[in-house]
Formats: structure tokens, sequence, C-alpha cells
């Protein structure tokens, strides 16, 4: 399975963005699906996941309430919907695939996409 993330880009404060991570493959439904994020010097972190089906999601404390996670199986595609978004949001995300049931560490997830920049303004 190989992955894409898009819809990045540079907004205000405040602003939205939704991003995309979409997959080859037709075993997409038999995955978790991971977002994380890297700042620059900082560590590669977990952002939200969601469930084989769809049903089960979590989300970091530091997004929780702002962002939304959903996947379209019939799409091959895992969305990130970001609201309220803060400069400190502002890092390049990754979308990756897991065999476990939701986890959030990173050496949990493989297939990395290539990331979207995401750059919130103040």
């Amino acid at each position: 399975v190989q992955l894409q993330a898009s819809g990045g880009g540079l907004v205000q404060a405040g602003g939205s963005l939704r991003l995309s991570c979409a997959a080859s493959g037709r075993t997409f439904s038999r995955f978790t699906v991971g977002w994380f994020r890297q700042a620059p010097g900082k560590e590669r972190e977990f952002v939200s996941a969601i469930s084989r089906s769809g049903v089960s999601t979590s989300y970091a404390d530091s997004v929780k309430g702002r962002f939304a996670i959903s996947r379209d199986n019939g799409k091959s595609t895992v969305y990130l919907q970001m609201n309220s978004l803060m400069p400190e949001d502002t890092a390049v995300y990754y979308c990756a695939i897991s065999w476990a049931t939701m986890p959030t560490g990173r050496d949990d997830y493989g297939n990395w996409g290539q990331g979207t920049q995401v750059t919130v303004s103040s």
C-alpha cells in the first residue's frame, strides 16, 4: 500500500484545512490509519488515528475538539479536517498505516506517505 498526503497549505490562525491521505491497493480497509506531524527540530508526534471501519477514532490532546478524522474505504482515502488552526499546528503532516488496533506510537506504523506542509500564520 502506498500513501499520498495532500491538502496542506498556508492559512491564518483560526482558519481551516482538510488533509487527504489517498492509498493505492485494495487492502486499505484492513488497516488502522494514523496522522502524525513533525515540526522543525521536533520529533514526529501522533495526531489522530481511525479504525478499519471508521467507527473508532483517537486524537492527541493538543488537537482534540479541533481536528476530525474520517475515512472513505470505497475511495481508499482518509481525511483530517483541521479547524481553529493555531501557529503551533505548523508542521509537515504524514499519514501511515498499521495492522494494530488504534496504536499511537510512531513505531507501530509504516508505509509513510511523503507528507504535506501545513503553515499557520499568527
